[in-house]
């Protein structure tokens, strides 16, 4: 005998509009995804986002690298209007990668459109330095650049927006950003000197013989430049030469000749040697670096540790204000603070003078311009 059938369900009605109805949808669809319960996204700016070491940046900012595993980010991706198609490229294969942290992508060539509400911004842009150009031609063709972004952030970015400056000249392109956007606190913006940093951790390792996370506590004073200078004098390694015991860098390595003349050139120099080797300047490496000062920055230290930042200097160890200049910096949830006291020696007291009057006159000719 044939079974009954069941009787047809009534159609589904509802009083609300069908916009509501969508809204409601759209809800459920975002409790039911990876990112459920997560944090509201943060708005991270890009620029010169068509270029090399965007492409190895974005994918470590959309894997919550950067601001954590449980912070959703809306990107936004700026270059120039020659980089449109590249650009658009790039936001395809963002998709292709399905990051359950990428709520969005804002890609575009207007500074406009791209500055509008951001929460982080991170610099990458610059002009480059050519062939026969004169430093002082690159600061002004950078000034006009970072002049004219630095009102538009100030403008239409988020009050509190963390900004960090990775184009070269970096200390004085964050510089004319600051002067350009009196109403962001100078707090908030920084340039990269953490490559650099990075790059002193490996080569310690290296002539140790140690893994580089048992490396802690250089120091890169000064620009990001072949003046800057490296400092090993108030790190230590850990676990060396037993578990449990930590040793100054000085002492393991027992070599201030190495130091002076190898290390110290080594690091000031070793951007010039990448583009040497592969033809291209440093990209992933700045690019990891770039994720790990943003990373410190607003996640914060861990205790004890020292990391290096440019930044707006408040006349801390003789720096004169308002200069761009990296420091030895320990972090906690969005607030960096200059380490104080640490004692410096001649040679380095020598080097910091070096370092330090070439962004003096940095700053005098690029402010001509802005």
């Amino acid at each position: 005998q044939e079974q009954q059938r069941p009787p047809p369900r009534p159609p589904f009605t509802s009083d609300m509009s069908a916009d509501r109805l969508f809204t409601l949808a759209n809800q459920l669809i975002v409790s039911a995804s990876p990112c459920a319960g997560l944090r509201p996204a943060q708005r991270v700016l890009v620029t010169g986002a068509a270029g090399q070491i965007a492409y190895s940046l974005l994918p470590m900012i959309c894997s919550g690298l950067m601001l954590g595993e449980d912070q959703p980010v809306i990107l936004h991706l700026l270059d120039i209007p020659q980089s449109q198609e590249v650009l658009k490229g790039v936001v395809m294969e963002l998709e292709d990668c399905a990051f359950p942290l990428l709520q969005g992508v804002v890609a575009t060539t207007d500074p406009r459109v791209a500055f509008k509400g951001i929460n982080v911004a991170m610099f990458v842009g610059a002009f480059p330095r050519q062939k026969g150009m004169e430093r002082k031609d690159l600061l002004q063709k950078n000034a006009s650049i970072f002049v004219s972004q630095g009102r538009i952030l100030n403008e239409l970015a988020d009050p509190n927006v963390k900004v960090l400056v990775v184009g070269n000249p970096a200390n004085t392109n964050c510089l004319l950003l600051a002067h350009s956007a009196p109403n962001i606190p100078r707090k908030n913006f920084s340039c990269l000197t953490r490559l650099d940093h990075h790059r002193a951790l490996a080569q310690v390792a290296n002539k140790v013989g140690v893994a580089v996370s048992q490396v802690h506590n250089v120091i890169i004073w000064g620009n990001h430049s072949a003046t800057q200078y490296v400092d090993v004098n108030h790190g230590h390694i850990t676990d060396h030469p037993a578990a449990g015991v930590a040793t100054p860098i000085r002492s393991s390595v027992n070599d201030d000749t190495w130091v002076r003349q190898t290390f110290l050139p080594a690091v000031q120099k070793r951007g010039a040697e990448v583009i040497a080797a592969r033809k291209l300047s440093s990209a992933a490496s700045a690019a990891y670096a770039s994720v790990q000062h943003v990373r410190s920055w607003l996640l914060g230290t861990a205790p004890g540790e020292i990391v290096s930042m440019g930044v707006i200097s408040d006349g801390s160890y003789g720096v004169p204000e308002g200069l761009v200049f990296s420091f030895p910096v320990r972090c906690v949830a969005g607030n960096y603070t200059i380490v104080q006291g640490l004692p410096i020696d001649d040679f380095s007291r020598e080097q910091i003078e070096v370092t330090k009057q070439e962004l003096i006159e940095e700053r005098d000719s690029a402010l001509t311009f802005a």
